[in-house]
């Protein structure tokens, strides 16, 4: 896939009103979801939930990509047809989690940093082969006293930008995702500096390594206060962060593409629409959301087949919501719509 090739598809994943599904929960993940509902974790009841998902009808007018984990890329539906297929058909462009998870950093163990470079290029290419046009890989940066320090944002911003090399090399697009992660009691001006300091590396190293800007995503955290700290307003959420990527990301990004990060599902919608209020920026501001889509899903489906339609609507729903976001048109008489 060529550079053109790789920045059409990154555009169509932040097409207006449209945003990513990230279904690539890991399996440790998605059993404490199921767990919160009683469901068994097992791989039949995973199909399941996700095939209800990516078979509701009108949501490709919102979702125009769906990131998957290892097991789903290779799963099929109930009737035998591929979900990977079910997606296509209805436009929706197949994504692939590639990271190996977060572990201890050494010599700074109170940090992380992600795995998964190893083998990386051959899976790739299998992964290309069963569908995947995008990837993403996650890299964890935790504020505390004295972290994050310049050793844990330069070995991560470096396993980012390989990362990325590779995805490109293999004509995949990658979607880059530093998360600042909102444990903790600090402010939203440290949020913002760390962020800014985050990205600032991260850019350096996929510079360094040749990645071309315009065939990526970016997937970071929206700046924000600490859980333990007091709830910023979404205005006060919008300019923070805005401020902060006009800072530090190149202009020929196609796009950004927020993470939820421990949001509640109507606060990061309404930090997304106070963003796309603000007017035009230099890049798309679209959403990857995981628990913000699903979460009212999976509660409405609860592991039974006599709630699949229920579960369908409240995902779409979220995903209405969502892609009215996408240009400031959201508001909270959406939530009280006959659609929730």
């Amino acid at each position: 896939m060529s550079g053109a090739d790789l920045e059409k598809v990154a555009r169509a994943l932040v097409a207006p009103a449209k945003g990513i599904l990230a279904a690539d929960e890991s399996s440790g993940t998605i059993k404490k979801r199921f767990d919160s509902i009683g469901v068994e974790s097992n791989e039949t009841n995973r199909r399941d939930y996700r095939e209800m998902l990516f078979t509701t009808k009108g949501a490709a007018d919102n979702i125009s990509g769906v990131i998957l984990y290892d097991e789903t890329i290779r799963q099929k539906a109930s009737d035998g047809t591929r979900l990977v297929d079910i997606l296509k058909k209805q436009g929706v462009i197949p994504g692939i989690k590639v990271d190996l998870g977060a572990k201890a950093l050494a010599k700074s163990p109170e940090e992380k940093v992600t795995e998964g470079l190893d083998g990386l290029r051959e899976r790739l290419v299998e992964y290309r082969d069963l569908g995947a046009q995008f990837a993403k890989w996650r890299a964890v940066i935790t504020i505390g006293d004295d972290i994050p320090t310049p050793y844990c944002l330069d070995v991560n911003a470096h396993a980012l930008a390989r990362y990325a090399a590779l995805c490109q090399e293999q004509g995949i697009v990658p979607i880059v995702e530093p998360e600042v992660l909102m444990d903790g009691n600090h402010t939203i001006e440290r949020c913002y500096q760390v962020t800014c300091d985050t990205l600032h590396e991260v850019f350096d190293q996929l510079y360094e390594q040749r990645v071309e800007f315009e065939g990526m995503l970016l997937k970071p955290n929206m700046v924000l206060p600490g859980k333990e700290n007091r709830t910023a307003p979404p205005d006060e959420v919008a300019q923070a962060t805005i401020r902060c990527f006009k800072t530090v990301v190149p202009a020929a990004v196609p796009g950004i593409v927020f993470l939820s990060g421990g949001q509640g599902d109507e606060e990061a919608t309404a930090n997304l629409n106070a963003m796309n209020a603000m007017g035009p920026q230099p890049w798309q501001l679209s959403f990857s959301y995981g628990r913000a889509l699903q979460a009212p899903a999976l509660k409405a489906w609860k592991g039974d087949k006599a709630n699949f339609e229920a579960g369908q609507r409240a995902y779409l729903h979220r995903a209405r919501c969502n892609g009215a976001a996408r240009s400031g048109d959201y508001n909270d008489a959406m939530e009280s719509s006959s659609a929730a």
